[in-house]
């Protein structure tokens, strides 16, 4: 059923597979670089191993990472072949059958999620993006562990070196009955080199070592260290196939309105932004004001945005907008670390420029750093100070990410010059 000669596999993938034995069995590195592949297989092979005593479990951020990242792989007949026939899931409930057993699908987004995890008896699990998962849910999954000869296998990409994972686990690695695989994209040789050179633009400084290089490494100073004012800053604008609006809400903080185009030069650009500051004018606005103002200026630009990305937590401003009338209402993405990967790797490939009005927005660019109090926790946050514009951005950018992505190839292979 499950032949390895048929898959391509690298000598370090099968290597780890020979050697998943220990009771933490743990795959990380750089993306796309073989590691969940061979963490898969050496679980399906626990799994036809295991014996009658004990749940077998999954775990990951979510349900649907599970179903993404670790049930369709499965399921897929090109990578398992007669396996993936033997991998039955209905999408959206929460146990599978792999080889016949039942196994039960936990989501772990914050630590309530411990709770899932209490009384059951566990003989093997797989766990989908470790640093994703709250520290107390993997202490209390190890803990469930309690069969004879239980194990847990694991994938993950690296983190900042301070992460609970890095300094509690694959540092003691030594002392603790667990083996570690160090993947780098080199390691898997099945990527052409197309596709290896257009991952590599996707991904930018921080998350380039990270990433692609599979390096452990730290957060620290500027978030965007590749901002450059005689590169990004524009005074003139071409013409636009389309606009998106981006809202950072705030009251006694200020509010910012980011609208984002698509250029015809297949670049995008920061083309006008609206800020209102309470404190600086000492003069507060409601939901109803802010509602107005907005549609007012974007009327006077003559500009009807596709889409308006309006920060998750402004859940009034939001309703007074659609009962305004206004069009394409969207809560904005607010995946803090990917929205700034999105930025960054727009900034570093030039495919996105600022016009000079956007005076909110230039101000805090060059400022918006990590905070070194969440790096030292092993956590990736910027400081909360003036970061509203840099909200904003980040709300319209990563929320269209998947109308633009297919933009950075292009940017990337266009010359960089300094007129840009």
């Amino acid at each position: 059923m499950l032949d390895l000669d048929r898959l391509p596999l690298s000598r370090k993938q099968l290597r780890s597979i020979g050697q998943a034995t220990r009771r933490i069995n743990l795959w990380h590195g750089s993306v796309r670089s073989g590691k969940t592949i061979a963490s898969l297989l050496a679980f399906v092979i626990a799994v036809a191993g295991a014996g009658p005593s004990g749940l077998i479990i999954i775990c990951g951020r979510s349900l649907q990472t599970i179903e993404r990242n670790v049930l369709e792989p499965l399921q897929d007949h090109a990578l398992f072949g007669p396996l993936a026939r033997h991998v039955v899931h209905t999408r959206g409930a929460t146990t599978a059958t792999v080889l016949g057993r039942t196994v039960h699908l936990i989501g772990a987004a914050d630590a309530r999620a411990e709770g899932r995890l209490r009384g059951l008896t566990a003989q093997l699990a797989y766990v989908d993006e470790a640093t994703l998962l709250p520290e107390g849910f993997w202490t209390q999954l190890l803990a469930r562990l309690s069969v004879p000869g239980a194990r847990l296998y694991a994938t993950t990409n690296p983190d900042s070196p301070r992460h609970w994972l890095k300094g509690g686990y694959i540092d003691r690695a030594a002392d603790l009955n667990l083996r570690a695989w160090h993947f780098k994209l080199s390691d898997n040789p099945s990527l052409s080199p197309e596709y290896v050179a257009d991952l590599a633009a996707e991904y930018v400084g921080l998350w380039r070592r990270r990433m692609i290089d599979g390096a452990w490494v730290v957060a620290e100073g500027a978030i965007y260290d590749m901002w450059d004012e005689g590169r990004h800053v524009v005074d003139q604008l071409p013409d636009m196939r389309r606009y998106w609006l981006g809202c950072d809400y705030g009251t006694t903080n200020p509010f910012s309105a980011i609208l984002l185009g698509e250029g015809v030069d297949d670049r995008l650009y920061v083309a006008a932004e609206w800020r209102h500051d309470s404190r600086a004018t000492h003069r507060s606005m409601t939901d109803a004001q802010y509602s107005a103002a907005v549609r007012a200026w974007l009327d006077g630009l003559g500009i009807v945005p596709e889409w308006t990305f309006v920060d998750p937590s402004a859940a009034s401003f939001s309703t007074q907008l659609w009962q305004d009338g206004h069009p394409g209402l969207a809560r904005a993405s607010n995946e803090v670390a990917d929205g700034i990967r999105s930025v960054s790797s727009l900034l570093a490939a030039g495919g996105l420029l600022v016009h000079e009005s956007c005076e909110g927005l230039l101000a805090e660019l060059p400022g918006y750093s990590w905070d070194p109090k969440a790096t030292e926790r092993g956590e990736d946050a910027p400081l909360k100070v003036d970061d509203h514009s840099a909200d904003a951005l980040r709300y319209v950018v990563h929320s269209t990410a998947h109308e633009w992505r297919h933009l950075l190839t292009a940017s990337s292979a266009r010359p960089r010059h300094d007129s840009l």
